[in-house]
């Protein structure tokens, strides 16, 4: 049975900094490309971040620079480094993994990002 579990999401204001985390069981992070998306309040989910087999990544536009995703293969973990947070990157992240037709996400981890 796959298990994404998502960590890290708290509050903290403007220019502050979160690190998110999600670990994986029942699924190999080492042989798959893993996603970030977010669903801010009142809209629809979208992609933040990817990071491939190979390490290649790629951003939204709205979070290059500023955000940071990385794997640590051994521990079957993916991060999401977040730096200078903006109100508008309040939503719930989530992180996904597509694996042979299916689509795995985790339960979602609330970030707050307030004045």
């Amino acid at each position: 049975q796959v298990q994404l579990v998502e960590s890290g999401g708290g509050l903290v204001q403007p220019g502050g900094s979160l690190r998110l985390s999600c670990t994986g069981s029942g699924i190999s992070f080492r042989d798959n490309a893993i996603n970030w998306y977010r669903q801010p309040p009142g809209k629809q989910r979208e992609f933040v971040a990817l990071i491939n087999l190979y390490g290649t990544t790629n951003y939204a536009t709205s979070v290059q620079g500023r955000f940071t995703i990385s794997r640590d293969n051994a521990k079957n973990t993916v991060s999401l480094q977040m730096n200078s947070l903006k109100p508008e990157d309040t939503a719930v992240y989530y992180c996904h993994v597509p694996e042979s037709g299916r689509d795995y996400w985790g339960q979602g981890t609330q970030v707050t990002v307030f004045s």
